[in-house]
């Protein structure tokens, strides 16, 4: 993503007063030194830019800006550009440290709001002196976000939290526009050519229609020109064979994928809607080093599934019965599972063995990210029922074939 247009990116402005640590707080997130940092106050006399890929979010820049307070020779001329900066800014944080807040912060939260921008409070030096629960407390109902409470300097077990925080933070914090999904095929397929569907009909499935997944499939086939061609598991095929050449792409229910890995020729890319929604409303790439961790599982172990949507489970239920089903059969026992049902999400993830979490049709992309976040931030992890569907039938690989860096991702964390 280092060639999207900054005008494109997700502009993060870093503000605070002088040697609040700002440089260094930016440098710590960027992982490299892209800010001078020194203990005289003044040192950053301009905005720093600073381009990077920030998962899951995407392309970011970073606006590090001179200190709020500058009242230096240069200070207003300082204070005037890191000004212009906060009028670009799709969210700023605000760097401070323990107990310091007056004027200067006021001054750019009334900023922030007046531009409708989110504010997102970061409270540096905490290796130096720790902050009082009721200023964090204050900061949070200020800002509606909690506050990021690290230390820029090595050697403090902060500093390793601050990432992962910054980027559930930031989740949350942005503007709409930059948590929109990816097309589910428009990037696999061009105008004009076909795939197959393959979508089974049985009890499960709803009388007279067919579920949102495959509607959004068939949506986004319309949208970029696509032909489609949708069969029953039992007309795969015979739809293989009439046509004249090989589908662009084939896609089944994860129940079936078995069978289309077994009929689908080597040559042609196939997938399931469940992977394509991981895609859609994730983050595939963690999804998939998630589902690696399925090969540790044991007998007994905790694993949560988590459902979107509430309803009446079936004798046969796909995410209740049969994953936990076929997991037993791969892992030579039963699993000790829970269920997690509609908004139900649990916000302390810590005695879980992994999460299998349903294709998230009834989500949007950010509330899908932000409970992806939270079971990495937990070091628990998280796959989706396609992902595991796939993986218990063997068959993981070749349905994440047409995502190479998904597969790579798998593949690594194998090992």
């Amino acid at each position: 993503m280092e060639d999207t247009p900054r005008s494109l990116r997700l502009q993060i402005a870093v503000a605070g007063r002088t040697n609040s640590g700002k440089s260094s707080f930016m440098n710590l997130i960027t992982g490299q030194d892209v800010a001078i940092t020194s203990p005289i106050p003044g040192t950053t006399t301009d905005v720093v830019e600073k381009a990077m890929e920030l998962r899951p979010l995407g392309p970011v820049l970073f606006l590090d800006t001179a200190g709020i307070d500058d009242e230096t020779e240069l200070g207003g001329r300082r204070v005037e550009r890191s000004r212009r900066a906060l009028d670009r800014a799709d969210v700023i944080l605000l760097v401070t440290t323990p107990g310091v807040w007056a004027a200067p912060e006021e001054k750019v939260l009334a900023a922030a709001r007046e531009r409708k921008t989110g504010l997102i409070a970061v409270v540096n030096k905490c290796d130096q002196t720790s902050p009082a629960p009721e200023f964090l407390a204050m900061l949070k109902e200020k800002t509606s976000f909690a506050p990021i409470v690290t230390s820029s300097v090595g050697g403090n077990p902060e500093r390793e939290k601050a990432l992962p925080q910054l980027k559930d933070a930031l989740l949350a914090a942005c503007p709409d526009d930059f948590v929109q999904p990816p097309p589910l095929i428009g990037d696999l397929t061009t105008s004009g050519d076909v795939i197959i569907m393959i979508v089974p009909v049985d009890k499960q499935a709803p009388k007279g229609r067919i579920i949102m997944p495959q509607m959004q499939v068939l949506r986004d086939a319309l949208d970029h020109g696509v032909q489609t061609l949708t069969v029953r598991e039992s007309e795969y095929k015979a739809a293989l064979n009439a046509l004249k050449a090989p589908p662009a792409l084939v896609i089944c229910d994860s129940q079936v994928v078995d069978l289309m890995v077994r009929e689908t020729p080597q040559a042609v890319p196939c997938t399931t809607f469940s992977i394509l929604f991981a895609r859609l409303k994730g983050d595939m790439n963690l999804l998939a080093a998630g589902t690696a961790a399925l090969a540790k599982l044991s007998p007994g172990d905790p694993v949560m599934v988590a459902e979107a949507c509430t309803h009446h489970a079936s004798e046969d239920d796909i995410g209740r019965v049969k994953i936990p089903r076929w997991l037993a059969q791969k892992t030579g026992g039963e699993l000790k599972v829970k269920v997690a049902s509609g908004r139900d999400f649990p916000d302390d993830l810590g005695d879980q063995k992994m999460i299998i979490h349903c294709g998230s049709c009834m989500l949007n992309r950010r509330e899908t990210l932000r409970r992806m976040t939270l079971a990495h931030n937990a070091g628990v992890p998280i796959t989706n029922y396609g992902m595991a569907i796939s993986y218990s039938k063997g068959v993981l690989e070749r349905v994440l074939s047409p995502f190479p860096e998904a597969l790579e991702t798998y593949k690594k964390a194998l090992k």
